[in-house]
């Protein structure tokens, strides 16, 4: 991930997490999402099968924040952004997402909150997960 050219975060192996905070948002999504991310079992074991974490695997995190997550696009042809927290929130509780997974064990990389960030993704497989902490799908 680029930001003005500049190198802001690299990972190898491991997981590309794009973080959108809700205005609604507290420390106990944070904690939620933290453990939830570092306890997923999405990652082949010795058989091929989905069995193991994040954690287990030992690969590292590349933790991108992204207002436009919570983009409402029900109504109209241009998306309300009226469920993302505040940048000053939204700040906040992502460097505490990212705080929580290092808690985890695991190593964080970040982009640069609330550039515009060039971001490279080589996909190694079929996962793509949404996670939220405050509803079901």
């Amino acid at each position: 991930m680029s930001v003005d050219g500049a190198v802001s975060g690299r990972i190898g192996e491991g997981l590309v997490v794009l973080v959108g905070v809700n205005r609604d948002d507290t420390e106990s999504d944070v904690r939620y999402i933290a453990s939830k991310i570092a306890s997923l079992r999405i990652f082949n074991d010795d058989s091929g099968k989905l069995n193991r974490s994040i954690i287990e695997s030992g690969g590292a995190v590349l933790c991108i924040s992204q207002f436009t997550l919570h983009g409402d696009a029900r109504k109209g042809r241009r998306p309300s952004y009226n469920g993302a927290a505040p940048p000053e929130t939204a700040e906040t509780l992502f460097d505490a997402v990212c705080d929580n997974l290092r808690g985890e064990g695991l190593t964080v990389e970040t982009g640069v909150f609330g550039a515009k960030m060039q971001v490279e993704i080589i996909g190694d497989g079929p996962v793509t997960i949404l996670l939220d902490s405050q509803k079901e799908f």
